[in-house]
């Protein structure tokens, strides 16, 4: 199932057929670079925002897009749906052991926004499910300038019923919604994602700079290879990636292939090459000297 969302508005009073309430009242567990944007569009939506984060700081930027700072407990109970914003699978494991799969509502409903194991994700809704709390797996994808402006892709997971209670609140930041399966399975696309776009990256810079060693003019070259059958996203956008997850990306991505039994000989090896790349990302003249 495949969406794209209506124009701005507030989110409607009931779902079709009447059978849920509406969300109205959204919390937002991390109010980082991608959670910040998150709550912007969801206040412009009509929805209620309530944020929390281990960093203080952050409190001026959630009020300022029109979100109320609020405690982890605060928001836990008296969000419809919480939105879990977190950068890394160790703090999603954390706020499970501090009971977060079992602290909201009956009902309510728990979106995994960040990048994680399956597993986790997985044993979060193994928790939540006896408290009557509902997981949807809701991995993103296009980065920062598509959370800026409202156009990720969204891949969301678990209970039909839940994910379409969910969904005016995805659209309110998503241009795209593909629903994938079962819980977990949103996270696997998600890291199918992320190795493909890794290893355009290290692709691309190969290809720029072994060129560029032979006199081409490399904008003239991207600009053609844009043309052709090795047009990427991660080569449109040139210059811009901050390389900031890829170290985390290809650990989840690692540790996947190896609960699967199998081995990503090339996921593996551009992990090795993202660590020595970061330094000098984007420096072609420096590639591989």
């Amino acid at each position: 199932m495949s969406s794209r969302r209506s124009g701005p508005g507030p989110a409607p009073t009931t779902q079709p057929g009447g059978a849920d309430p509406a969300i109205r009242t959204v919390g937002v567990i991390g109010a980082g670079r991608i959670g910040q944007a998150i709550i912007g569009h969801l206040t412009r939506h009509g929805f209620v925002v309530a944020a929390c984060d281990v960093d203080p700081t952050k409190r001026s930027a959630v009020e300022e897009r029109g979100g109320r700072w609020a405690t982890l407990e605060q928001l836990t109970t008296r969000a419809d749906a919480i939105l879990i914003c977190v950068g890394y699978d160790r703090e999603l494991r954390e706020l499970m052991v501090n009971g977060l799969a079992t602290q909201p509502a009956r009902g309510t409903i728990l979106a995994v926004l960040s990048t994680v194991h399956p597993r986790t994700v997985q044993e979060l809704d193994a928790r939540a499910g006896p408290a009557g709390v509902v997981v949807v797996d809701a991995t993103l994808c296009r980065g920062a300038r598509a959370a800026d402006a409202g156009t990720l892709l969204s891949f969301v997971a678990g209970d039909r019923d839940a994910v379409e209670r969910l969904r005016p609140v995805v659209a309110a930041y998503s241009a795209d919604i593909i629903y994938t399966g079962a819980v977990g399975t949103a996270q696997a696309a998600k890291a199918a994602n992320n190795l493909l776009m890794w290893a355009c990256l290290i692709a691309n810079h190969e290809a720029l700079a072994l060129a560029a060693r032979f006199g081409v003019d490399v904008n003239l070259l991207r600009e053609a290879l844009l043309k052709t059958g090795a047009e990427n996203g991660v080569l449109r956008n040139w210059g811009t990636s901050t390389m900031k997850w890829a170290d985390d990306d290809l650990a989840v991505i690692h540790d996947m292939a190896h609960d699967a039994g199998i081995t990503l000989r090339q996921a593996d090896l551009n992990h090795e090459l993202c660590r020595a790349l970061l330094p000098k990302k984007f420096l072609l003249d420096e590639y591989g000297v």
